[in-house]
């Protein structure tokens, strides 16, 4: 059973929590630790283009953003789902635990499971609402 005076708040924690990590990973490690031509240089030793480097700190940053203040919560959370495939794909030839070397792919599963709850789950509480122009004409019964 759902409690829905509690519901809200679990998926605000969620939001924020997911958010903060999506930042953590692209200006924290892939800017400023790994630094963006470090970046690059790892997406194309992986075969990727090197703009998928930027393409993936741009989709993290703004995700992140997004993310904690609740804008499009459950849009946002589906698209950010093929950086996180792309994550698994990286990591899954490295084992299970991510402290291993390269890192497991137990992390970034995790995270996609993480995602899809939260697009189920919604916005919570405390999301920005946008004006009505720009919110999604959704259908109503009634």
């Amino acid at each position: 059973m759902i409690d829905n005076k509690t519901a809200p708040y679990a998926a605000l924690i969620l939001r924020v929590a997911l958010g903060i990590m999506f930042l953590a990973h692209s200006l924290y490690l892939k800017v400023f630790v790994f630094t963006m031509p470090g970046t690059v240089g790892f997406f194309e030793s992986l075969g990727l283009p090197g703009v998928v480097a930027y393409l993936t700190v741009i989709a993290e940053i703004v995700g992140g953003v997004a993310l904690i203040l609740g804008i499009q919560t459950r849009l946002v959370a589906v698209a950010l789902l093929p950086v996180l495939l792309g994550a698994t794909w990286v990591h899954a030839g490295n084992g299970w635990l991510f402290t291993a070397e390269g890192g497991g792919w137990e992390y970034p599963v995790f995270l996609i499971a993480a995602a899809v709850v939260q697009a189920l789950l919604g916005d919570g509480a405390h999301a920005v609402k946008l004006p009505l122009g720009l919110q999604r004409k959704t259908a109503t019964a009634r």
